[in-house]
């Protein structure tokens, strides 16, 4: 077994942050449009078919592309830092083909065995993690040759343009930035992740074995004009998130 990742700080980041409103998170992130007619349908689209695929959803939250892809006919496990989450996941995924457990990604996987996995995805998890290539080499550990990982994050552009986001440093840094979310209800909960050159993406999951397959920088569902037309065309202006597809 590889060497599990290491991380001073683990994913304190996002297991104190979302500890505090996971309840509001898993009410509204079904079909917040920044989630439901943004991130969510691209990452799934590079996903493609996964009937009768083994599936580890890392970073899982509280189930709900756990229970999308169990219903499109996959073995699911998986795994979330924060223990609210993980409650929330095993709740929305009863009677699913789905095993949730309690997991950091700065701690290896050892869990999940070498290549035992057809495909990873990790949806909007890794901007809580400070160093990537650990992460990489242990999702390249337990995948299959020719099994692929999906994962997004936020696009480093887009977060270095804000400036509540690159905190004064320059693009070519990695920042630490923390910011009060204001889509999810009272309190506001605030809510820290890395910002990061695209290059201290691509390259570490090259460095870990993976082969890029697609890169997307998605464009919001047409329906999204209607339920959220403000965030729609700044979206169409301007992307959010990255969506990235690698092959092993």
């Amino acid at each position: 077994m590889s060497e599990g990742p290491r991380d001073g700080d683990g994913q304190a980041l996002a297991k104190r942050a979302y500890a505090t409103f996971a309840e509001r998170y898993d009410r509204d992130a079904p079909t917040k449009p920044h989630n439901a007619l943004y991130e969510r349908p691209a990452s799934l689209e590079l996903l493609g078919d996964v009937a009768g695929l083994e599936v580890l959803d890392a970073g899982c939250g509280p189930g709900i592309v756990s229970q999308i892809l169990a219903n499109a006919g996959a073995h699911v496990r998986a795994f979330d830092v924060t223990p609210e989450m993980v409650a929330l996941a095993r709740r929305r995924c009863e009677g699913l083909d789905v095993a949730v457990r309690e997991a950091d990604f700065s701690h290896p996987l050892d869990w999940v065995a070498d290549e035992s996995v057809d495909r990873v995805v990790c949806s909007l998890a890794l901007d809580y993690v400070e160093r990537l290539e650990p992460v990489f080499r242990e999702f390249a550990r337990v995948t299959r040759a020719g099994g692929m990982l999906v994962f997004s994050m936020g696009h480093p552009m887009r977060d270095w343009m804000d400036p509540r986001t690159h905190g004064g440093k320059s693009y070519f840094e990695i920042n630490r930035w923390g910011m009060h979310w204001t889509g999810f209800g009272e309190p506001n909960p605030y809510v820290e992740s890395y910002r990061r050159p695209l290059q201290d993406i691509l390259n570490p999951l090259v460095a870990a074995g993976w082969r890029l397959d697609r890169f997307v920088e998605p464009l919001p569902a047409p329906e999204m004009e209607t339920v959220d037309p403000r965030h729609f065309a700044e979206l169409s202006h301007a992307p959010g998130f990255i969506c990235v597809r690698a092959c092993k």
